[in-house]
């Protein structure tokens, strides 16, 4: 069950025109979903995490955390907030698939001054 913290991460997305309403509706469906169901091995991943920080203040500036079965709608807000250019989103996508665990990027752009991490836990 999805604590309040994690709603309202999702409804201030929303509000700040990150996603769309109808993402943040798929968002918070799969955050009432078990935590094991079909398909879903005990104890394997469960979450799809993005961080941005800024190289020069050390700020987070995005800090997402999306349930893995949302995987290609993360990527999709992921593109977003404009990743690296050589940052390969349907390769980390396809390794996150093939069962690709914990930091699977760690890029830092220091054209845009921005450190970007993806885990999956």
């Amino acid at each position: 069950m999805a604590s309040d913290e994690e709603r309202i991460q999702i409804l201030r997305m929303i509000e700040g025109g990150q996603i769309t309403a109808e993402e943040g509706a798929k968002l918070l469906d799969a955050l009432e979903e078990p935590s094991t169901g079909e398909g879903r091995r005990e104890g394997s991943p469960r979450w799809f995490r993005v961080r941005v920080t800024d190289l020069n203040t050390g700020k987070q500036k995005v800090n997402i955390s999306l349930p893995l079965n949302l995987l290609d709608l993360g990527a999709k807000i992921g593109a977003k907030f404009g990743a690296p250019a050589d940052l390969d989103i349907e390769g980390i996508v396809q390794a996150i698939k093939e069962g690709a665990q914990g930091k699977i990027v760690d890029v830092e752009d220091e054209e845009d001054g921005e450190r970007v991490e993806v885990y999956v836990e």
